[in-house]
């Protein structure tokens, strides 16, 4: 039996909730939109869009769809850092297309799903074009000049900067040599398969051993940015075989008799923390990069113990750190000083470069010699005079006794060419 409070509770009014509860949601609605940065908000919700439908909320109580294209990376001056960076190329695309911000009728609603629809079969349709590179604007975004971005990647680079800027010279070299009309000036788009074709066989005559396959290594890291970026349609570089012979050491070896020579040469005018550097290089087969780095903190006096972690490998290998004995020659020759004081204060790489051939001419070698003859020489040497490979590994910091077997073969050469050395046995 229904009481007399609830005969007077008021009846409520089922059209008017609902008209309530359908305003209080399209309230609810503006405000998350509006909350959006710029009253801008985006409908594609795959991050690999490109391009990406938009909507754009408008006073009018409308929302206006675009596109957002992106068009890879152009170059261009920034004045804070007084050089050119590589920055992101847009393009915006209004489809004259609009949404009600808060539809209020089935009419409207309608309107707004197919509208959508439509938006979303548009940015369909041109992404395939985008694809297929059937944009005029497409193309445009990629008239960057490659040699630009390759300069923009070695400025950037935090590690392996020399290489580079070593693969990228040679690039240069390369365009100056075989296509001329493009030296200054290249786009991605022109450059193909059959150009890194002829590049690899460029780079085959300018090197030896691992040095010209380094270099490739080196540049394709700097196209394989650029696909990332958005730059090629296809990596140029990617069915291109650049066969080396990792296990063929062809740079030169000094041997003891040379390395003696050499020790003993001096003259008035020459750098003596070069000297010392590269000494120390022939008795420890350590990299110039490592060499350079060295501090006093590295030598354990106590134990007659160097410790380093190779600046090739930090990061990237658990064989990284390197434990050389020190005899009492070594340590005569390191010296004592502040534990972050550099052992050798060297000058600049290609200084180094010079003051060694000016010195190795002084003693009379005629051999190519550059620094790193003076680790080859090291690991030759030392197995020439009955070292396990196993121990010259550990000293070189290889990962693997792999990598240590091409100094092996050189010295079998090294016994070849002695027994060729005596006079012919004739009979």
């Amino acid at each position: 039996m229904a009481t007399l409070a609830t005969l007077w509770q008021p009846r409520i009014n089922t059209k008017s909730y609902l008209c309530n509860q359908r305003k209080q949601k399209e309230k609810t609605m503006v405000a998350r939109k509006e909350n959006q940065s710029g009253k801008v908000y985006l409908i594609s919700k795959d991050d690999t869009d490109n391009p990406k439908l938009v909507a754009k909320i408008l006073a009018d109580g409308r929302e206006s769809l675009y596109l957002d294209y992106y068009l890879g990376y152009r170059m261009v001056y920034d004045e804070a850092k007084d050089k050119e960076i590589a920055r992101k190329e847009r393009k915006r695309e209004t489809l004259k297309l609009y949404l009600w911000q808060a539809p209020r009728t089935p009419a409207e609603r309608q309107q707004n799903k197919e509208t959508l629809e439509l938006a979303k079969k548009i940015r369909f349709e041109r992404e395939q074009e985008l694809k297929e590179g059937t944009l005029g604007y497409r193309l445009k975004a990629k008239e960057i000049n490659f040699i630009d971005f390759m300069q923009s990647f070695w400025e950037n680079a935090t590690k392996d900067k020399r290489m580079i800027k070593g693969a990228m010279c040679r690039f240069i070299d390369f365009l100056k040599e075989e296509y001329p009309l493009y030296a200054t000036s290249i786009t991605p788009r022109q450059i193909d398969k059959d150009m890194i074709e002829k590049f690899v066989e460029y780079l085959k005559s300018r090197g030896k051993g691992e040095g010209a396959h380094s270099y490739f290594c080196r540049f394709k890291k700097i196209v394989k940015n650029a696909e990332e970026k958005g730059l090629f349609k296809e990596n140029p570089c990617k069915k291109v075989v650049f066969k080396a012979d990792k296990n063929a050491l062809r740079k030169e070896i000094l041997t003891i008799e040379e390395m003696e020579r050499l020790i003993n040469t001096t003259y008035p005018e020459q750098n003596q923390e070069t000297r010392r550097a590269f000494i120390f290089t022939l008795y420890t087969g350590i990299r110039f990069c490592d060499v350079k780095r060295l501090t006093f903190s590295n030598v354990d006096y106590s134990e007659k113990l160097l410790s380093f972690n190779q600046n090739k490998t930090d990061g990237s290998s658990e064989k990284s750190w390197v434990y050389i004995p020190l005899s009492d020659g070594l340590i005569s020759l390191i010296g004592t000083g502040e534990p972050d004081e550099k052992i050798f204060k060297l000058p600049s790489q290609m200084m180094c470069l010079k003051a060694l051939r000016h010195w190795t001419a002084k003693a009379g070698i005629t051999k190519h010699i550059t620094w790193h003859c003076g680790r080859h020489s090291f690991a030759v040497n030392i197995l020439n005079n009955g070292a396990n490979i196993k121990t010259v590994a550990s000293l070189l910091g290889h990962s693997s006794i792999a990598m240590t077997e091409k100094y092996t073969r050189a010295v079998d050469r090294l016994k070849k060419e002695a027994i060729n050395s005596l006079p012919e046995l004739k009979l």
